[in-house]
């Protein structure tokens, strides 16, 4: 394609008489970087001395109507060296755009002087133009996401696309840093063959890999099913904004700091911590000393719970050596290697980034098999927003908050990690009862006692059970709470594990999964099931303190009520009204609906009339909708 193209424009050059000094016409973007595609914009730049400037507008007119006129999605400019200069000076992505300057046909030695002096401010003036370049980096991540995770990747401005790799040699550029040289290309390339597939399939200049196009793609690429591509899609992208993390690293550590002139000469030499079991940290990574060998099976585990618990990151060498020398521990796991292990996912958002780059080195999966049945699988489901392992990953860093509140931390943070390890290939909706054996499986591979390996199981298996039933079901049915605490096996403890498991899940899935409605739904649900695990009878000792006027009241005229009670921790509204068949589902979508946060709810009837109290986040009745709006919206 590129060959083909760069044909006709040195054909059309000479056709008109396109002069071989002081001009020449010059290309950037996926053209100048051999990599254009069946509908890329051509971006050309028509490069002269300056000398002759009413004959050079009259060659760019000759240019460029020919191309209009074929139909040709052209972006075009008409400059000399020092505008080019300029405009690299004064805007970011112009300057890292024409980084890539390369000749097409003409004056190749004008082209070679202008990139020259375009390389050489680049290097100048990386001091200034790095922190701007990592908050463009920052800024594209925050509005395209990642496309390593997305149902529906953008290709080109997602993190791991097309404009990372523009970054990457922006950054090796600077001569700051240098870019990785191996794991990038492939999947860069395999990148580059999906967005030609896709502008073929959707026969026009689509970068955003939809859902109405992945089908045709996966048969033209040969791909078994969509989600073979998206998986695909997936490790490249991955790869890709790993290698951009790390190298960013790498730039930030060898910009110059500006130091004090000094005429006495000091020795500099590599400052770094000992850390236990042979690792070191240095310069905000976690290595291994001269001494340790990286096939020592412990070590993988070790160096990533240092590297989590301490906020660092794997020194991408250190992590390449564990992923090709270090063997698993031995089956069943010693205590020591679940030490680590539990250490490692204990430590919150920080095991994200260790996580991944275990898992690019290959290290995850050789101390998990299973887990490669998940790795990069794309959901099916439009409330999540990552991939089966990493939305797993994200559950374990949710759950670093509850850590402190349950009995079991380490059954928490391993059942968070392997609650959807049934949503392999072709699971559907049976996930949780596919993956609740293999999480036991994987248990008891590092060394869990029976009952420990039991109770991952269970939770595992009943995942989605107290969300299904608390945003499903009537809560004042029996059965209800009858279906909750036969999950849980009638003990509290496990209604505990299994109601942080929920939360976890649902605010790793995304805001959708985890509205206000249906928090409040799902904790009120787990209080109810709690006071009955307890031996509390709930309903009949807050039908003796709630208000039984406002429920005689409710018989006598049908109408609702609601009183409100100031309390310590925030406002309680009592509502009551005729019992029915989802009035505590409807009220909490009413108070949802107002920015209405529900700290709590209790739940009772009276005479076929409900009265519950709810307990909210306002401190103030002004921060509330009029009651009288309320009562009529009941």
């Amino acid at each position: 394609m590129t060959s083909c193209v760069e044909t006709t424009l040195v054909e059309l050059y000479a056709d008109i008489g396109g002069p071989p000094v002081g001009t020449a016409l010059a290309c950037v973007g996926s053209l100048a970087r051999r990599e254009l595609g069946p509908r890329s914009d051509i971006d050309l730049v028509l490069l002269h001395d300056g000398k002759t400037m009413d004959r050079i507008n009259l060659f760019a007119e000759r240019l460029w109507y020919p191309l209009w006129d074929s139909g040709v999605r052209l972006d075009h400019s008409v400059r000399t060296p020092a505008e080019c200069a300029d405009v690299a000076g004064r805007e970011l992505s112009a300057g890292i755009g024409l980084l890539d300057l390369r000749t097409v046909a003409g004056d190749k030695e004008l082209v070679a002087s202008a990139r020259s002096g375009l390389l050489s401010a680049w290097r100048n003036n990386a001091r200034k133009r790095l922190p701007e370049l990592l908050a463009s980096l920052d800024e594209r991540s925050q509005s395209k996401g990642d496309a390593a995770y997305l149902l529906e990747p953008d290709l080109k401005e997602a993190r791991g696309g097309f404009r990372d790799m523009s970054m990457l040699r922006a950054l090796s550029a600077t001569w700051l840093t240098d870019r990785p040289h191996v794991g990038v290309r492939e999947p860069y390339e395999r990148l580059l063959d999906v967005r030609d597939a896709l502008h073929v399939s959707s026969g026009r200049a689509l970068d955003r890999l939809v859902a109405a196009e992945a089908p045709d793609v996966a048969t033209m690429m040969e791909f078994e099913d969509t989600d073979a591509l998206h998986r695909e899609v997936s490790l490249s992208a991955r790869r890709i904004g790993h290698a951009v993390d790390l190298t960013v690293r790498a730039a930030r550590q060898a910009l110059p700091e500006r130091r004090v002139l000094s005429f006495v000469r000091r020795e500099r030499k590599p400052v770094y911590e000992q850390a236990p079991y042979g690792l070191i940290i240095h310069l905000g990574e976690v290595g291994l000393d001269r001494t340790t060998s990286p096939a020592e099976p412990l070590l993988g585990l070790r160096a990533g719970a240092l590297a989590a618990q301490r906020g660092l990151v794997l020194s991408p060498v250190t992590a390449e050596n564990l992923g090709a020398q270090a063997s698993s521990p031995a089956s069943p796991w010693p205590q020591e290697a679940r030490d680590a292990f539990y250490e490692m996912l204990s430590s919150g958002a920080n095991v994200i980034p260790v996580w991944e780059a275990l898992d690019l080195a290959g290290c995850i999966s050789r101390w998990i098999p299973d887990w490669e049945r998940i790795k990069a699988q794309p959901q099916h489901n439009p409330v999540h927003r990552h991939t089966v392992d990493r939305h797993s990953v994200e559950t374990v860093a949710q759950a670093h908050k509850h850590l402190t509140r349950v009995e079991r931390p380490d059954i928490l943070l391993l059942a968070c990690l392997l609650h959807d390890i049934g949503k392999g290939p072709g699971a559907g909706l049976d996930h949780a009862e596919i993956g609740a054996p293999i999480a036991r499986r994987a248990a008891e591979a590092m060394g869990l006692a029976a009952p420990d390996a039991a109770l991952v199981e269970r939770l595992v298996r009943h995942h989605l059970t107290l969300a299904e039933l608390a945003t499903h079901r009537d809560h004042t049915d029996p059965a209800t709470l009858d279906a909750l605490v036969d999950a849980v096996d009638g003990r509290q403890e496990v209604l505990n594990l299994l109601t942080r498991l929920t939360e976890s899940d649902a605010r790793a899935a995304g805001p959708a999964a985890w509205s206000p409605w249906r928090s409040a739904l799902i904790r009120a649900l787990a209080e109810r099931a709690d006071g009955l695990l307890v031996g509390e009878d709930r309903t009949s000792s807050f039908v003796q303190l709630g208000d039984v006027g406002l429920a005689r009241s409710v018989r006598l005229d049908g109408k609702p009520r609601i009183r409100l009670e100031p309390k310590p921790g925030g406002i309680q509204l009592v509502i009551a009204a005729k019992d029915r068949l989802g009035l505590f589902s409807e009220t909490a979508g009413l108070l949802a609906a107002h920015a209405v946060s529900v700290r709590s709810a209790m739940l009772s009837t009276a005479g076929g009339v409900a009265v519950n109290t709810w307990r909210l986040d306002k401190q103030v009745a002004a921060d509330l909708p009029d009651l009288a709006y309320l009562v009529k919206q009941l």
